[in-house]
């Protein structure tokens, strides 16, 4: 009896049995994390959809900004600490209030800049349920201290199956009819093929947005890694702002000071562009007006420029986002860059998809995994009864 050759257990099958284990073991807190990614990317558009517009006609001349800040009824409301003004004279102004000292950025209040009438913060029902989904992404609803670090090592080990499943996707022998193969689904072939093409086929289109979400990710997770990425890319991660030169302001008193109106005209006359221009109010420790603007026509939603004007009417900084170094760029959009905002609803789409991917990935993997243990199952059969 000529005894068969035994197959050699090389590193592709090596890879196969890391891609399998780690998918099974990890495959319910994956699922979790992309099914609450996949919600929360449209976040903002959805709890929109349950909560009342306001409707502003563009009729007349618009109420003076020193008007709206010294509004009693908005002075009711608490601390006003920013205004955002669009450059759609059909949209409201957008106002940043802290209604309590312990409020770390306030409340988002609607203004119609004609007739100063405002729409508060509506709390619905589907408030609390993308809160439930941010808890579910970010800690898997659990404890933070828990949660947290339990997100961290599954969205490594997301990371892991990603790159094992691209080395995976290659077939033995590369040649591009086999190559070729594995761009599409074939939807013509039983229920099982198919199955297994959404998730080598799927896998392999949404590898890329993944290994982006998964490495930026661990900036929650893990403050290490936070903290050894910035110093690899040489700029803080969530640094939103460069290095400022420090100025004496008392220096800069004088005997007149600038008001609102005066401080935007200067700034939009700096920064001479159409766009939304959002403004951070001085206050008694800090006598300086903060403009943060961003064009209407910039494909990023990050691409914002930032102006800083004392009250005695001195330009103190000027900080052009062309001007930024490209990791600078990069550290400080971070979190736009993960949640998939960094190009607006073109970018939330792709990521949208992508998310949804990853979160079919563990069912289809596991049914794959289920159906070849069952044709193992039958061969056995077959050669005990031969």
């Amino acid at each position: 009896m000529v005894m068969g050759k035994s197959k050699t257990y090389g590193i592709r099958t090596f890879i196969n049995d890391v891609h399998l284990w780690l998918g099974l073991t990890s495959g319910i807190i994956i699922f979790l994390v992309c099914l609450s990614g996949t919600i929360l990317t449209f976040e903002k558009e959805i709890e929109q959809w349950f909560k009342e517009e306001m409707k502003v006609q563009a009729t007349g001349n618009k109420i003076s900004l020193s008007q709206i800040v010294d509004d009693p009824n908005i002075q009711a409301k608490g601390q006003l600490m920013a205004i955002t003004v669009p450059t759609d004279n059909a949209a409201p102004y957008q106002l940043s209030i802290k209604e309590d000292p312990k409020q770390r950025r306030g409340s988002t209040y609607e203004v119609n800049p004609y007739t100063a009438e405002i729409l508060a913060p509506q709390k619905t029902g589907m408030d609390d349920f993308m809160f439930s989904m941010f808890k579910l992404h970010r800690w898997l609803l659990m404890d933070i201290e828990l949660g947290r670090p339990i997100v961290g090592i599954a969205t490594i080990i997301f990371l892991i199956l990603s790159i094992s499943g691209i080395v995976l996707w290659f077939p033995k022998k590369v040649k591009w009819k086999t190559v070729k193969a594995g761009f599409k689904i074939k939807t013509s072939a039983n229920w099982k093929r198919i199955n297994h093409d959404l998730h080598n086929t799927l896998g392999f289109y949404s590898c890329l947005l993944i290994l982006i979400m998964g490495i930026t990710g661990l900036c929650w997770s893990f403050e290490g890694y936070r903290d050894g990425l910035s110093s690899l890319m040489g700029a803080k991660v969530f640094g939103n702002r460069g290095a400022q030169p420090k100025v004496d302001l008392e220096n800069l008193k004088g005997d007149k000071a600038i008001d609102l109106e005066q401080a935007v005209l200067l700034a939009n006359n700096t920064l001479d562009y159409n766009g939304t221009l959002t403004i951070t109010l001085p206050n008694e420790k800090n006598p300086v007006y903060e403009f943060r603007k961003i064009a209407d026509d910039s494909w990023s939603t990050v691409a914002q420029d930032q102006l800083q004007i004392h009250t005695s009417g001195k330009i103190i900084h000027k900080e052009l986002y062309a001007d930024k170094p490209l990791n600078v760029k990069i550290a400080s959009a971070i979190r736009p860059i993960h949640t998939g905002e960094i190009y607006g609803t073109f970018s939330k789409w792709l990521y949208f998809l992508a998310c949804l991917i990853g979160t079919s990935l563990p069912i289809t993997g596991t049914i794959i995994y289920i159906n070849k243990l069952k044709k193992k199952s039958k061969r056995r059969r077959k050669l005990a009864t031969a």
